[in-house]
């Protein structure tokens, strides 16, 4: 559910129910959002409820960016969103969620992680007894090596870096003040707090604390580290101090992707709201999704570009074992889907996977390739020289005539990645070289 701190107004976000259906017809689709707008009019126009069709994407990603970077105070160009919560609740899985989905759109985005800045200033040997509250060294270092890291990250922003995702506790409004302090005049805050009430999944995020995080690499003794780390939690939860100051973003028990709630507060402009909206949809809760190319066709054994044929031997051949590593893979799953593009080749390299559901998507498709669809490089060469010399100097930004860029196609799978956001259940994408590349 979203939440408008303003009006108090709770919005369905997602409903149990998924729609039902074997194919979506969703290319580019761009519903207009305006240069600012306020935490109800993000709520109520995304219109989330829908159980009909899938979330429609904030359209002309690359055309909006650049004008939210001509418009607006300095300050406002530079994004820093800075984690809030305490210990394991999922604050630096949602950091680098958040850092590659906004990397993928385009942005200059970069995650700073105060845990590291510490750990190589103070070592990563510190026991529960550095985190106590009432141990005024120990405060004064973690202030010192967050003040340290936000210097980094204003010091990359004024070389280029657009979004910087600060991650930290950042559990009192002490340490949020000073980072908003350090902030004026360089860049514009959003607090994300991650909040979780659920026992049994901070116990698992507890868990796989002591297994993975560097501050236990040399404890060979589990139960020692977790009641260390158990200690260092209960010195966090006596000062915490939940985020009531400036624009804000607060996920509330959204681990699992239902039931939970997203607080919105004072968030304007184009980024942020891409950033709500990529939030509004996502979850923690773990599962995998596969990507593959389609078995070899015949146009990539002539060394054509584009068309629609069937699958060459290698390629037939390719779907079988394919289909023999997701019975495999996936043998406890009864709610995988298998999601293909609307050409036979990735259709065909589905074919003999069974068991799953399977839908098409027409976002998936390969590029675009204009009047060159069918050609061989050679032949483009050959006969449109000034075309293969675009396409190879700059590869990105290249449009084939009539036909689609690398940027086209990024923008118009973003409906694709949304929707993978929001899956609870694995997923299998058979599509394109360039999709599974992008």
């Amino acid at each position: 559910m979203v939440e408008s701190k303003s009006v108090g107004t709770l919005i369905q976000l997602q409903k149990k129910d998924r729609p039902q259906g074997l194919y979506v017809d969703r290319g580019v689709v761009s519903p207009k959002l305006g240069k600012s707008f306020s935490a109800c009019s993000l709520a109520s126009g995304l219109n989330f409820g829908s159980t009909k069709a899938m979330p429609e994407a904030a359209g002309a990603v690359a055309a909006a960016a650049v004008a939210d970077r001509l418009h607006g105070s300095k300050e406002d160009r530079k994004l820093a969103i800075v984690l809030v919560g305490l210990p394991a609740r999922g604050k630096t899985f949602t950091a680098v969620k958040l850092t590659r989905y906004l990397r993928w759109l385009g942005h200059e985005t970069k995650h700073f992680n105060v845990g590291k800045y510490r750990r190589l200033k103070h070592g990563a040997n510190q026991s529960a007894d550095f985190f106590r509250p009432d141990n005024q060294e120990g405060i004064e270092a973690r202030n010192e090596v967050a003040a340290l890291a936000m210097e980094d990250m204003i010091d990359w922003m004024h070389g280029g870096g657009q979004v910087g995702i600060f991650d930290a506790t950042n559990s009192t409004r002490k340490r949020r003040y000073m980072l908003m302090k350090m902030a004026e005049g360089n860049c514009k805050i959003i607090f994300l707090e991650t909040i979780c009430n659920d026992r049994n999944i901070i116990e698992r995020n507890v868990r796989l604390k002591i297994q993975q995080s560097p501050d236990y690499a040399d404890q060979p003794d589990y139960e020692a580290g977790l009641q260390d780390f158990l200690e260092r939690l209960t010195n966090y939860e006596k000062v915490y101090e939940p985020v009531q100051e400036g624009s804000y973003i607060k996920m509330i028990d959204m681990v699992k992707g239902e039931g939970g709630q997203l607080q919105v507060n004072n968030i304007s402009g184009y980024l942020p709201g891409r950033i709500v909206f990529f939030l509004v949809n996502s979850h923690l809760a773990p599962r995998p999704i596969l990507l593959t190319r389609h078995g070899e066709s015949l146009h990539n054994v002539r060394g054509r570009v584009g068309g629609d044929t069937v699958l060459s031997e290698d390629g037939e051949l390719y779907s079988k074992k394919l289909a023999n590593f997701i019975e495999k893979r996936l043998k406890n799953e009864k709610t995988a889907t298998i999601w293909t593009s609307t050409l036979q080749r990735t259709i065909l390299t589905a074919t003999p996977i069974v068991g799953f559901p399977k839908i098409q998507w027409r976002a998936l498709d390969e590029i675009n390739s204009g009047v060159c669809d069918g050609m061989t490089y050679e032949e483009i060469k050959k006969i449109m020289p000034e075309e293969y010399e675009s396409r190879k100097k700059d590869k990105l930004r290249y449009r084939y005539p009539r036909g689609e860029s690398y940027l086209d196609v990024i923008q118009r799978l973003e409906p694709v990645i949304i929707e993978l956001e929001r899956q609870r259940a694995p997923v299998v994408v058979i599509s394109h070289q360039v999709n599974c590349y992008r």
